[in-house]
């Protein structure tokens, strides 16, 4: 499944590594160090930040909250364990 995480960057979810709130990377100065000296690639604004998801290859900032993508992702996971009636539907 995909999520949308905002500044049009959609991505899979089971890319993702971590979903961390950017006031707690802004107090920690390990987590500053580690965004500055990682070897990824940033994508997002730089401005506004709420969020920053943390994938395999790609570190993303979002303007999004960590709970609204929270919320996306647990709506995602609920879709997906669903039970596909769509064929026993029929069409007249």
């Amino acid at each position: 499944m995909f999520i949308h995480i905002g500044n049009g960057n959609v991505i899979r979810s089971k890319d993702i590594v971590s979903i961390i709130d950017q006031n707690v990377i802004t107090s920690s100065t390990i987590m500053e160090e580690m965004l500055k000296e990682n070897k990824q690639i940033i994508v997002g604004p730089t401005v506004d930040v709420k969020s920053v998801v943390i994938t395999g290859k790609i570190i993303y900032y979002s303007t999004l909250s960590v709970s609204t993508l929270k919320k996306r992702a647990s709506m995602i996971s609920t879709i997906s364990k669903l039970e596909d009636y769509s064929d026993e539907i029929e069409v007249e």
